[in-house]
């Protein structure tokens, strides 16, 4: 397949447009939403227990511990000045084992997200890791979804859509190689250059007949992942659940939770599951990016949800949240700036 092939699939399919021209009706919403506010950070009130409402440099580590200990796997914080033999010795004492997954703390969009099988690999990141990194216990359930959670002012929380999330698993035949069947995909084809640098020679090994590999084990868009509308399994025992859950975390009023469960079933009982991890003022609804969605059903979503998200900032505020000032905005923004640059190093 053509470079151009690739190009050309990319252009007519508006999920791989970069969000600057994705975002293009909500620029002007923003700018209508500050000046009503009198506040370019209005955002910082959405989820006032989040540094910056989880809209940027907000730390992981600092949203899960807002979140009963029984809905997220085992998490340590490791600072880059720590060694490897104390880091050893603190997944150790947390009783996480191998394979184990290494992320930044304060993350971006999938970037430095790795599956860590052994002490090699677990040294070789933090080697080149120089921000602070969470390792987490494995989530031991095959199925992911985002869960978009919204509660607005005087009334129940609601879910306003379901992303259900297809991973980059190939199945062999006893013939192709891994790197053959990668080119029987577009959507995998895209990812080659990633794949190439992690996998190296491991992709020209022959699967056998039946045999899967699960490529990219965690749930990103930008990893290959396929997102799929799932907002059909949206039920009223699902929301009565899930109020239940997130009244439990404190100052959380917008914003999209990764979760690994093991049925629809369960979840809408709220057993089996686990949060993979919770995205605040940031969050996209990525129901929207299902390749059966037109461009004008993104856009009618994303500014929906940006009207949630300014309705509860401009509430919060009445109740004691505080916006950001301009200076202040402005350094946390090219602190953010900086940061991103140094995790895109890694």
């Amino acid at each position: 397949m053509t470079k151009l092939n690739l190009f050309l699939h990319k252009l007519t399919h508006w999920e791989y447009w970069p969000y600057q021209v994705v975002y293009i009706p909500v620029y002007f919403q923003y700018l209508y939403y500050a000046a009503r506010a009198g506040s370019f950070f209005y955002f910082n009130a959405s989820n006032p227990t989040f540094k910056n409402g989880g809209f940027f440099m907000e730390s992981k580590k600092e949203i899960y511990d807002l979140i009963p200990s029984e809905y997220y796997p085992k998490t340590l914080l490791i600072e880059p000045t720590e060694t490897l033999e104390t880091i050893q010795k603190k997944i150790k004492e947390a009783d996480i084992e191998f394979p184990l997954i290494a992320k930044p703390d304060i993350g971006l969009r999938g970037t430095a997200v790795k599956k860590i099988h052994n002490i090699q690999e677990l040294a070789a990141y933090f080697n080149k890791a120089n921000f602070n990194v969470l390792i987490q216990s494995l989530i031991p359930y095959e199925n992911e979804i985002g869960l978009f959670y919204v509660k607005l002012p005087k009334q129940p929380g609601k879910i306003t859509g379901i992303v259900a999330k297809e991973f980059m698993i190939l199945t062999g035949n006893g013939k192709n190689t891994i790197r053959e069947l990668l080119h029987q995909d577009k959507r995998y084809l895209l990812q080659l250059e990633a794949l190439e640098a992690e996998y190296k020679d491991k992709l020209n090994t022959i699967l056998n007949e039946g045999e899967t590999i699960n490529l990219v084990p965690y749930g990103n868009h930008c990893r290959g992942t396929k997102f799929v509308d799932a907002s059909h399994e949206i039920t009223p025992e699902m929301i009565e659940s899930f109020n239940t859950i997130c009244n439990q975390i404190e100052g959380f009023y917008f914003g999209r939770m990764d979760i690994k469960y093991h049925s629809f079933k369960d979840l809408a009982q709220g057993k089996n599951f686990q949060i993979v991890e919770i995205n605040g003022a940031i969050s996209e609804p990525t129901h929207m990016y299902d390749p059966k969605h037109s461009l004008w059903f993104g856009w009618k979503e994303l500014t929906r949800h940006f009207h949630y998200m300014y309705v509860i900032s401009k509430h919060n505020r009445k109740n004691g949240a505080n916006y950001l000032n301009f200076k202040e905005g402005v350094h946390e923004f090219k602190k953010h700036q900086k940061y991103y640059n140094t995790i895109l190093e890694f």
